[in-house]
């Protein structure tokens, strides 16, 4: 005897025309089609969603430690209004990257609210408006914090010194913004 093929119920027919799956598994395959659709779409959102996360050193200078304890090694002391790269919280503790790439751990607490960017060009010049033509209203030596006055547009972030000079100086010049 010649052992024929065992087709389930649903997919015999006694014509042999087309067989068509049942709605059901239509159905199952919709499903399975819609969910790598929607991973699709969302996939490109979820890496533009995942955006940096800057704050500042708050109004005091802040202790930056290697653990998320006050009992961890002591690093250094980060000054009043550098910018830090959150990249973790846990509890009342943040784990941070300053502008050199060092991870560190601070307490949450002393993180503050107003962004600033830190100079990385030997001599950020700052612009008066966001053109690299524009004139220059003042330079900036690296490592000086300032203030940003506005988000980032076109590559150019419009910044204040402390001493109240405003200017546009172009984002590959700071980190923080």
């Amino acid at each position: 005897m010649k052992a024929s093929k065992v087709r389930p119920q649903h997919l015999r027919r006694a014509d042999s025309k087309k067989i068509h799956p049942p709605p059901y598994e239509e159905a199952e395959d919709f499903m399975k089609w819609l969910r790598v659709l929607l991973v699709a779409a969302c996939l490109p959102t979820a890496v533009c969603a995942q955006s940096f996360n800057f704050k500042a050193i708050g109004n005091t200078p802040a202790i930056m430690y290697d653990a998320p304890t006050q009992n961890g090694i002591k690093r250094y002391i980060a000054p009043r209004g550098m910018p830090v790269e959150v990249v973790h919280v846990s509890g009342q503790w943040s784990k941070v990257r300053d502008v050199s790439g060092e991870m560190n751990w601070v307490e949450s607490r002393v993180l503050g609210h107003k962004r600033t960017v830190v100079v990385t060009a030997d001599k950020a010049k700052i612009r008066t408006y966001g053109d690299p033509n524009a004139p220059t209203a003042f330079t900036a030596d690296k490592g000086v914090i300032l203030d940003i006055a506005e988000p980032a547009t076109s590559g150019w972030v419009k910044i204040k010194h402390r001493d109240g000079q405003t200017g546009y100086v172009h984002a590959a010049e700071v980190w923080g913004a």
